[in-house]
């Protein structure tokens, strides 16, 4: 009887141990976080950026690398090779936190040693802490420990996303990696676009102090520095994304003006001390900002717009020095608080606005 139940124990530990085997064979062939290589005989399905980066970081050879949240997803690897002459990847982590852009550029420079990393400095993440990060990013797909990928090729969500890949390559929906993660296709970029879907505050009693934000943006900047000090080979282009004219209008609402320009002043004294480092103002670029028929919402813009700023940072336009820094916020300020955000919702600029897009 013994002797019938161990080998009953033992036929089961077999299946299960062979299962598992098969299991953990077919997420190690399919691959669907691209965590040992980018597939050659089908497309890959690309599902979600905190799983799919850090595979992406490390397999997509490139000497240009394109960093930021949603508002740079929609740039094309395909364009900054275009634009710059050189290869280039996109890694974006949507809302993300700059803890998980460490992560992801941890797994990038164990991988390969850029010539150039661009970084859109999104003044919404800049100012912001890390209360609201959550454990999304898998710690076994970012660390250096080749024991965690046990976690990875015997795990049922890694197993379904193998079985999902297989079946989307089946019926030809495959993703490629220079589509892969964008979302303007969607969208209607226009002026209604914009103010449909922004809310407007109601205006705030008093002003924010200056220095509201400089902790956050201490810490934020402190991780971005250890980036730059410990590549010192590597160029850091960080840029202020465009946000529209009615993100000004918000934070000129809340009370917000003074410590959102402290904010960018305390991220250009911080970054602009080191040689490896260009900073772009892009936030303040009026001739972007202020048509938000480069807009589907009160931040996020074109993909003509991606284009426009890739040109520029080529041209080394629109760039933030020591010497300009605070004549640059101290005019922006003066435009931003004075002008008409009104004739946004006035009956007349509609009716001109219809008038001109019509013809």
């Amino acid at each position: 009887m013994k002797q019938a139940y161990r080998r009953w124990v033992c036929g089961l530990l077999a299946c299960l141990t062979a299962l598992l085997a098969v299991c953990g064979a077919v997420v190690y062939a399919v691959d669907p976080c691209l965590y040992y290589r980018v597939p050659d005989q089908w497309q890959p399905v690309l599902f979600n950026e905190r799983y799919q980066m850090a595979g992406l970081a490390k397999n997509v050879e490139a000497d240009t690398v394109l960093v930021g949240t949603s508002m740079a997803a929609n740039y094309r690897a395909s364009w900054i090779e275009e634009t710059f002459g050189t290869s280039a990847v996109r890694l974006t982590i949507p809302d993300g936190y700059y803890s998980e852009f460490d992560q992801v550029l941890g797994v990038l420079f164990r991988a390969q040693d850029p010539e150039r990393v661009i970084f859109g400095l999104d003044v919404n993440t800049l100012i912001r802490d890390e209360s609201g990060v959550t454990a999304a990013m898998p710690e076994y797909l970012y660390n250096a420990n080749p024991l965690d990928d046990i976690q990875y090729l015997l795990n049922k969500d890694t197993l379904y996303y193998s079985a999902y890949t297989l079946l989307s390559n089946r019926w030809g929906e495959g993703d490629t990696i220079d589509e892969g993660f964008t979302w303007d296709k969607d969208q209607w970029w226009n002026h209604m676009s914009a103010l449909a879907n922004y809310d407007r505050p109601e205006i705030a009693g008093e002003e924010l102090p200056s220095d509201t934000y400089r902790d956050n943006v201490a810490a934020n900047l402190a991780v971005a520095e250890r980036w730059i000090t410990a590549h010192p080979e590597t160029e850091f282009d960080f840029f202020l994304p465009p946000y529209s004219m009615l993100f000004w209008d918000k934070v000129t609402r809340e009370g917000r003006v003074d410590a959102v320009l402290a904010a960018i002043r305390q991220a250009g004294e911080a970054l602009l001390q080191y040689d490896n480092v260009r900073l772009y103002g892009y936030l303040m670029d009026a001739d972007i900002v202020t048509d938000l028929d480069n807009y589907c919402d009160y931040i996020h813009h074109s993909g003509e717009v991606c284009r426009e700023i890739l040109a520029m940072l080529r041209a080394d336009e629109g760039r933030l020095t020591e010497e300009n820094l605070e004549e640059t916020l101290a005019s922006w300020r003066e435009f931003v608080v004075h002008y008409d955000y009104d004739k946004f919702w006035d009956e007349d600029f509609w009716t001109r606005w219809n008038a001109e897009h019509a013809a």
